[in-house]
């Protein structure tokens, strides 16, 4: 992700992002509710009770929901599935000293580590 993709991000967050993308990233990710809302450390109730609420989400959500979004459009097309993208998400990464991605999904610090791996993948520098 560009720098100019990164602001966009962060400016769109704190404009307000509606909390119905939690809805859209459960059918961009293929992850259960349960298992994206633990992803942001909320519970499903919460995303819930804000999606019926037509709430947004704080700004902090705001920023890493766009980033998961991001990031799953990088990466399925860097390996060119959804499904390949996840059965890497789901194995130690060498690039990432031996730690899962999917873990790394919880911050937003290990969002851009796994887009920065996932550039250097796509251009073929995998040491």
């Amino acid at each position: 992700m560009t720098a100019i993709n990164r602001t966009h991000i962060t400016l769109a967050a704190f404009r307000g992002i509606p909390a119905s993308l939690f809805s859209e990233l459960i059918q961009i990710t293929g992850y259960g509710r349960e298992q994206l809302a633990e992803v942001f450390g909320l519970s499903l109730r919460t995303f819930q009770r804000y999606e019926r609420e037509q709430r947004n989400v704080t700004p902090q959500d705001g920023e890493r929901m766009l980033k998961l979004k991001a990031l799953f459009e990088q990466g399925t097309d860097v390996f060119g599935s959804l499904e390949s993208f996840r059965r890497w998400l789901d194995k130690p990464a060498f690039g990432l000293g031996g730690q899962l991605p999917f873990l790394l999904l919880h911050t937003s610090g290990g969002m851009d580590l796994i887009m920065d791996e996932l550039t250097r993948i796509e251009y073929g520098d995998l040491a």
